[in-house]
């Protein structure tokens, strides 16, 4: 079999957009930081669940994933494995377009709780999916173009996710019964992430090495004692991450205490997602380039510096057009994040195990994500919306400094791991 090369590269990247496009379009009809906590409220959910949706699905993501790395270890059919679990997200997501678009349970008084089990597994089934899709994004790029090709990958996401979110706000404007009318949207979701799947077919791998070693799972567990206890930069990197967890009991809180505070009309989320997924677009595609040229943590930081605008804004808000501010902030911050994130994963890993490395993160991450939204949720129950803000806004001020003074950026220096002491 051939070597794989930059023409394979590009060929993979007019896939990746495709691909890319119909899952921004299809997710845009179930935002974790906008539709879903709205939904929850309208559904009749308490007011501390639903603000929390973004910050439980990072942890209902982070759950399943180191398990995932250590089962997925010896795995040779990337391709085929990452479209299998690609099917978890896509009977959920049916079941979702099902239970609110045609079934009585949708009318039940206790609906939120039912939506909400659907959420939890929407949750765990990506968490599934992240390992397997971040080894197969390893066999499906080249190194010093991966940052492009998530950049451009993501924008077209957003582009997607503009999209959607003109088509959900004229959803959510149409004569259609709550909650039918976001059952309809969930159904959509459903189709989209279909298509978004069966494009993976069309994807050229690197080739196989003639000789895999397979790894037993004392083996897999050795190795990732000696990332977690030898590797000081990821560590610093992984503190950075923990203060950087406040933004996500924010991006669930925003919409709630926006509606509060001014009473806008439902189908305002349409409006909200249309700037965020713009402003993701754009940021990706920066994100991207700067990262290939400046290394990646230097997006990572920008991220981090729009997510602590997002909360300066919320403080102060006056009006709808401080709102819609928010909203763009929160994109910003989304598309600088997300490429960053994917590509760091990867410098820090080198010619190890990818799956680990992200696992790791997202597993170490997530008691601290329960952590703020316990604290968070006390503090809404008290309706102290300011000093909620104001504890994240510091939060994300310290994870800025640490990233900006203790982390140095990992581009094209593998061997980061100290030697057994």
């Amino acid at each position: 079999m051939k070597n794989f090369n930059l023409n394979d590269h590009n060929y993979n990247q007019n896939f990746n957009i495709i691909h890319e496009f119909f899952w921004g379009f299809g997710t845009a009809f179930h935002t974790v930081y906008a539709v879903v906590p709205l939904f929850l409220k309208k559904l009749g959910a308490p007011e501390p669940i639903a603000m929390s949706s973004t910050g439980v699905f990072s942890i209902l993501v982070a759950f399943p994933m180191l398990i995932t790395a250590a089962l997925s270890r010896n795995v040779i059919n990337v391709k085929k494995s990452v479209i299998k679990v690609h099917c978890l997200i896509l009977i959920v997501s049916f079941m979702m377009g099902y239970v609110f678009s045609f079934s009585e349970l949708a009318k039940l008084e206790f609906a939120w709780k039912i939506y909400y089990c659907l959420f939890i597994f929407y949750g765990l089934s990506i968490g599934i999916i992240v390992p397997i899709w971040t080894e197969f994004l390893d066999k499906t790029t080249i190194k010093t173009h991966r940052g492009k090709f998530f950049g451009i990958g993501f924008s077209f996401n957003s582009l997607g996710g503009f999209v959607g979110g003109i088509s959900l706000q004229q959803l959510l404007k149409m004569d259609i019964d709550f909650p039918i009318n976001f059952g309809y949207g969930f159904f959509i979701l459903f189709i989209s992430l279909t298509i978004g799947t069966l494009i993976f077919l069309f994807y050229k791998e690197k080739p196989a090495p003639i000789q895999i070693k397979r790894k037993s799972i004392s083996e897999f567990i050795i190795e990732t004692k000696i990332i977690i206890k030898n590797h000081p930069n990821f560590h610093n990197y992984l503190f950075s991450r923990i203060f950087y967890c406040a933004s996500l009991p924010a991006m669930g809180l925003y919409a709630i205490y926006s509606q509060n505070k001014f009473q806008f009309q439902i189908d305002q989320v349409g409006i909200f997602t249309i700037l965020n997924v713009l402003s993701m677009g754009i940021s990706s595609y920066l994100s991207g380039h700067i990262g290939d040229k400046y290394g990646h943590k230097v997006s990572m930081q920008t991220a981090y510096i729009f997510q602590l605008l997002a909360v300066i804004l919320a403080i102060y808000a006056k009006n709808m057009i401080w709102v819609y501010s928010i909203f763009i902030c929160i994109g910003c911050g989304q598309g600088y994040f997300m490429p960053s994130a994917m590509n760091l994963v990867y410098d820090f890993a080198g010619e190890r195990d990818k799956k680990t490395y992200m696992a790791l993160i997202d597993s170490f991450l997530a008691p601290f994500a329960l952590l703020f939204l316990l604290i968070i949720g006390y503090l809404i129950n008290q309706n102290s919306y300011k000093l909620s803000f104001v504890i994240l806004g510091l939060c994300l001020s310290i994870s800025i400094i640490i990233i900006q003074f203790f982390v140095k950026d990992p581009k094209n220096k593998y061997e980061q791991i100290l030697p057994n002491s």
